[in-house]
Order: structure tokens, then C-alpha cells, then sequence
């Protein structure tokens, strides 16, 4: 669409090209929306990948159940006389995940996810969303057509304005 408006193709491919790396930096992967200063917020909204990445994440990863790797657990020690499971039960009914076992007295070992929706919800994917995702990314596609056609007619189709007057004023 930003050739389609621009005379020369190599400048509009320079814009193009930073558009797209626009569209990447801003789409939730590397830069989560909480993450991202207050004015930004708009390029987050903005990006059309952060429907595609979102969708797809969600379409992919969601309601699934997470097994920890031995190194991904945390592990520490619970105060003595209490378990595991009551050391960490109020923040694991907040944060979720899981203790590899609940009972033990002493070295504990956490996993921080016991589903994928944890992660999920660190980088604002809603399964519930999925669908609606996918309306926005066609609205994009749709829109992105209709205004590279439109500014191809714009910029580089002649237009006979110019020549009627001629015409008029020899007869």
C-alpha cells in the first residue's frame, strides 16, 4: 500500500520496511502492552500482527496443563512446622502454579505455571478472544486493499480534468 502512493519505489520499500519492523516491535511478543510507555499504547493497538500473534497464541497454547523441567522449578525452604502447600497456598491461589509435592517439610520445589493461560495472560492473549482477533486481521487485510488501490489511483492514474478543459476551450 505505501508503494502504491509513492513515486519511488525504493523509498516507499525504505517505508514499508519500517512499518513492518514497527509492526513487529509493537505486537505484545517483544514488548508486553504493560511494558510499554503510556503514549505507545497506541502502536500496540495499531499493529496488525498483535491480532495475528494473539490468535494464533491462543488458538495454539490455551487451557493446557505445564510440566515443569527439574530446572525450572524454584526451590526453597518452608519455616519449620509447616508444609509446603500451606507455605505457599495464598500465593499460589493468586499467581497459580503448582509445588512438585505439597506435603514436603522443608526443600520446596515451585513451579510458576501449572496451565499455559498464565502465560497467556503475561502477554494479554484471551482464547475468548481468538475470533475476534481473526474479524480484526481480515478488517486490516480488507482495508489495506481497498487504500492501496485508492492511492494507487491517487498518485499514478491520469487524470482527464486537464484535457476536457482543453478540449472546451478549442471548440
Amino acid at each position: 500500500m505505501v508503494i502504491a502512493g509513492i513515486p519511488d519505489a525504493e523509498t516507499g520499500g525504505n517505508i514499508a520496511n519500517l512499518m513492518f519492523t514497527l509492526c513487529l516491535i509493537f505486537c505484545g511478543v517483544l514488548a508486553t502492552p504493560q511494558s510499554l510507555p503510556g503514549f505507545w499504547i497506541f502502536m500496540y493497538r495499531l499493529s496488525p500482527f498483535t491480532y495475528l500473534v494473539s490468535g494464533m497464541l491462543a488458538t495454539g497454547l490455551a487451557h493446557q496443563r505445564v510440566t515443569c523441567a527439574e530446572n525450572e522449578y524454584i526451590t526453597f525452604s518452608a519455616p519449620s512446622g509447616q508444609t509446603c502447600g500451606d507455605y505457599v497456598q495464598a500465593y499460589q491461589s493468586q499467581a497459580g502454579g503448582y509445588l512438585q509435592d505439597p506435603n514436603a517439610m522443608g526443600n520446596c520445589s515451585f513451579c510458576t505455571y501449572d496451565n499455559t493461560d498464565v502465560f497467556l495472560a503475561q502477554v494479554s492473549a484471551n482464547y475468548d478472544q481468538r475470533w475476534r482477533n481473526y474479524g480484526i486481521l481480515w478488517a486490516f487485510i480488507i482495508f489495506n486493499v481497498f487504500a492501496a488501490v485508492f492511492f494507487y489511483w491517487l498518485a499514478r492514474v491520469p487524470k482527464n480534468k486537464g484535457k476536457k478543459e482543453d478540449e472546451k476551450k478549442k471548440q
